[in-house]
């Protein structure tokens, strides 16, 4: 699962990849113009696993991941670079909005002035601009093609004339409804604000659990899911060895870095799930989308086992350490046995039997 990181410049898109990834890109106090994107794989927190992890001793624990990836922002009505960074960007499966809500005069605000809201809409208005340039261009190529008796996908012109009505409201385009054979004709133009957006509400360590924020929180949850977190902060956390983290967060008065749960978010908002293995050699949670079947959650773990599917035996995480063991689950009958169309839920733990 790939992530974008896009806002505006100076909203502090850097800090939190930093903070995400364990990196350390130079961050700017000017809006930066030039560079090369980057790329970080980042685990994401299951305490499912470390829980296992203590019953079975494996040889190895491995989290599912996320990759982030963190470009130049976007400017206000620079269509050159704003396509430039569009076109990196457009392969994600989700975007990550880090809007800026932390004033410091030394880090320059390319408006001006610190102002959330406006800078929610400035973003979105350059991402609609974006996709509405790609679909004009669509629709123009489209009437080209059939003047020259190619003629054009009935399915795809009408989604692309639905697309155009919307962004020219100013609509993003994931508030639409479309069939399946809409976005099967829609897919290789790879839409920005067709893909799901977390927001991120990047403010000062002052303002951490803060009225302030919570007010800001809730007015921008309008637009979509929303996280706040100091993104300043975030980055120090992940500075700190392992062992002195609980002793920085305790006196933040808060459980987890901020970014755990921003991670689980952007996990969830993409639709994702985790079903889990677990043994002497392995303890693993499997990245799989929601709505998976057994046979096609055996193929993510190796194609033989798919193609050799008999039975699936399944217990929920919850089942089994109330059991404390297979044995103990399978004699309470919380251990099962499922076939190849069981849709597979969040936190199951699986045991594939298979013959090739």
């Amino acid at each position: 699962m790939k992530i974008a990181i896009a806002g505006l410049s100076n909203s502090g898109k850097t800090t939190i990849f930093n903070a995400l990834t364990g990196l350390s890109l130079e961050t700017t106090v000017y809006p930066t113009t030039s560079g090369e994107p980057h790329y970080g794989v980042v685990k994401v927190p299951d305490e499912r696993l470390e829980k296992l992890t203590d019953i079975f001793k494996p040889k190895k624990t491995t989290n599912s991941t996320v990759e982030y990836i963190d470009y130049l922002g976007l400017t206000k009505g620079d269509q050159k670079q704003n396509r430039s960074v569009l076109e990196f960007l457009k392969d994600a499966d989700a975007v990550l909005h880090v809007v800026r809500a932390f004033k410091d005069e030394s880090v320059v605000h390319p408006l001006g002035d610190v102002n959330p809201e406006r800078d929610v809409t400035t973003l979105r208005t350059e991402l609609i601009l974006g996709d509405l340039e790609l679909v004009e261009k669509r629709i123009e190529s489209m009437e080209q093609g059939a003047k020259r008796g190619k003629k054009p996908s009935e399915t795809e012109r009408s989604a692309m004339l639905k697309c155009r009505e919307a962004l020219e409201a100013e609509k993003p385009l994931r508030e639409l409804e479309f069939s399946a054979e809409d976005h099967s004709a829609m897919r290789h133009l790879q839409f920005m604000t067709l893909k799901p957006e977390i927001m991120v509400l990047n403010i000062a360590e002052g303002d951490i659990g803060s009225d302030e924020t919570s007010a800001l929180v809730k007015k921008l949850s309008e637009f979509g899911p929303v996280a706040a977190l100091s993104g300043k902060v975030e980055m120090e956390i992940a500075e700190l060895p392992a062992e002195e983290r609980l002793d920085f967060l305790k006196d933040l008065g808060i459980d987890e870095p901020a970014l755990n749960k921003l991670i689980r978010i952007s996990y969830d908002r993409v639709g994702l799930c985790s079903f889990l293995t677990a043994g002497e050699d392995e303890v693993r949670a499997w990245a799989i989308k929601k709505g998976t079947n057994a046979l096609n959650a055996a193929g993510k773990i190796h194609s033989d086992i798919q193609r050799g599917f008999i039975r699936a035996e399944v217990v929920s995480y919850e089942d089994f350490m109330a059991a404390g063991s297979f044995s103990a689950a399978r004699d309470k009958g919380t251990l099962r046995l499922e076939g190849k169309t069981y849709e597979v839920k969040d936190g199951d733990i699986i045991n594939f039997r298979f013959n090739v």
